[in-house]
Order: structure tokens, then sequence, then C-alpha cells
């Protein structure tokens, strides 16, 4: 068995971190380190997870455990490193923007390596430490690979995506409150969005000289969980050679269908999938993402990468089923 350990246990994403690794058949949970939460039962937080666990929040870490998961706030990865030192043998995979840009990817001697399994699967079977994407720049990336990978984007990219609630984590501020997110709907950091380093740096190794702009408004909806994102730019070929494109570039990805039908956000949360529809209007192609953004933007990614880290099947423990109702 594969033993895991969490450090940030009281957020959205190790909620859900907690509950893949408890019912994955490989892996056993050693500890869950919380300073605020130490002493306390992990379901006093996470009350989903009444009658599965009875774990308490630890303040003691195991150096010897196979798989580190960090779920800290942004630029908090990094600090902890700073002052811990695991195993050889201890492979690390952070959920935070730490570690995703090259620039700042070597740490104490060890080379993160970007985790986003439908371009750097082989990279990742060799990994150690692991940064695993945002949820944001999974949903785009996605969209976009197959044009970049084929040498397609040569016009500015317009991207709208649209994100739940838990998409800002589990504190609370105005903009989370129930009264003012509900019946609401509202852009933040359009055009300069922390994920568009890291977009930028996956299209440009696969679109030799990629130099076009990515315009990317973000937006809050008003539901829990989930990015719907819509990308279009210039495409001369027809909707027929587009699907094929799209179809070749996925037809080994065990999460990423391209669907003949639009798509709707409820198809894949709860899920750790993604889901593509195309569509050509004159010189244009539309091109829609569907993911849920605490599973295959954070949580369910990261099991993933952690799976094809140590040799095994890629979607083991993520058999997930998606709740219409």
């Amino acid at each position: 068995m594969i033993k895991a350990g969490i450090i940030g246990g009281a957020g959205y994403t190790a909620g859900e971190l907690i509950r893949l690794i408890l019912n994955h058949p490989g892996m056993e949970l050693d500890f869950v380190y919380s300073t605020s939460n130490s002493g306390n039962k992990i379901y006093h937080i996470h009350s989903d997870l009444i009658g599965e666990t009875e774990m308490k929040f630890s303040q003691e870490i195991n150096p010897e455990i196979n798989v580190l998961f960090l779920c800290l706030g942004h630029g908090n990865s990094k600090a902890f490193l700073e002052n811990q030192d695991f195993s050889d043998h201890t492979k690390i995979i952070d959920l935070s923007n730490d570690f995703r840009l090259t620039g700042d990817s070597q740490f104490k001697g060890k080379k993160f390596v970007y985790g986003l399994p439908e371009v750097f699967n082989k990279e990742i079977q060799e990994a150690s430490c692991l940064a695993n994407p945002g949820c944001f720049a999974t949903a785009i990336q996605l969209a976009l690979l197959p044009l970049a990978a084929n040498n397609l984007l040569n016009d500015d990219i317009h991207v709208n995506a649209v994100t739940g609630a838990t998409g800002a984590g589990v504190s609370l501020s105005k903009t989370t409150h129930f009264t003012w997110r509900d019946n609401n709907f509202s852009h933040y950091k359009a055009f300069d969005h922390q994920h568009l380093g890291e977009i930028n740096q996956t299209l440009g190794i696969l679109q030799e000289g990629f130099e076009e702009e990515v315009i990317f408004i973000p937006n809050r909806g008003n539901f829990s969980r989930g990015i719907f994102a819509t990308a279009y730019t210039d495409f001369s070929g027809s909707i027929e050679e587009a699907n094929s494109l799209f179809e070749s570039y996925y037809k080994d990805a065990s999460f990423t269908h391209v669907s003949s039908s639009e798509i709707f956000l409820k198809q894949v949360v709860n899920t750790n999938k993604c889901l593509i529809h195309l569509k050509k209007h004159k010189d244009k192609i539309l091109i829609t993402s569907a993911i849920d953004n605490l599973l295959k933007g954070a949580s369910g990614q990261a099991i993933q990468n952690m799976n094809i880290m140590f040799g095994l099947e890629e979607d083991l423990g993520l058999s997930l089923k998606a709740n219409f109702f």
C-alpha cells in the first residue's frame, strides 16, 4: 500500500483528497497535518466523512511516507518545504502555484514536473516532485492543446470561464458569502489571472514560437463547484477536421473526452472528467470545456498524477459518477 500524508488538511481540496485516498484501493492515509485543527477528528471539519474515518488531524509528520500532498495556500508550500525534510523515496505533489512555472520548478536540488497528464505523461512517470496544474489552467489548456500541437494557434485566443464558489477556497470573503454569491454574477482578475502563466508556458512548449495572446476573462458563478469555459480563435478547417483533430489527440486520454453534443456542467461535477465540444462559425472555432474544479482541477488530477508516478492504472480510484440531481 502507498502511504500518503497531507499537509494543510482543512480546505476544500484537502477534503476531496482525503475522501479519494480513503476509497483508493492502493493507498493508505498515514496523517493529515493541520496546525489549526490538531486533535480534532477529520469529520468535524469535513462532515461528509462521518462514518468513513475516525482519524484525527495531527501535528506529527512522518518523513518516511511514500507520497506527500501539499494543500497549502499559494506561496506556503515553498516555505513549508524549506523547513522540512522527507525521505529520498517520498514523492511530493504540490497543489499550489509555487512550482508550476519553469523558473520556479527547481527547489532544494529537486525539479518539480508540471503535472498535466495529457501533455507530460512520460515526464510524470519519472518525476519525484510534481506541480499540480491550476483549475482554470486545466480547463483552458485542455481546450487548446490539440490546436497548439498542430501549430494552429495563429491568432488571439478569447477565453471566458465561470467557476463555482469553491474555487475561492474555504475562507469566507465578501464574494463567497451566500448573500453576495446567490443570484449574482461577476468577473475578476480580467486579462491578468495568475493561471495565464502556466497556460502560455504549455502552449509555447507544444507550439514553437507561440506568441499569440490568450485574452482571459474569469467569472464567478452562483454555484458551488465546476468550471465552464469557452474559447474561440481563428480556424480555417471544417468542423469535421476539427473534431478529428481533437479526437485523435485525446484518443488515449483517460479522462478527457470530445462530445458530439453540446455539454453542460452537471456532466462533470463530482467526476475527474473534462468534456469538450467544438462548434465552427465562419472562420472561428469555438471550444467549450467543462471540469469539476475540485477534482480534475485539483485533487482528482493529483490522484491521477500519483497513479502515473507509481506505475498504477491512471484511473485507479477515480471511477466517480456525475450527480445530475
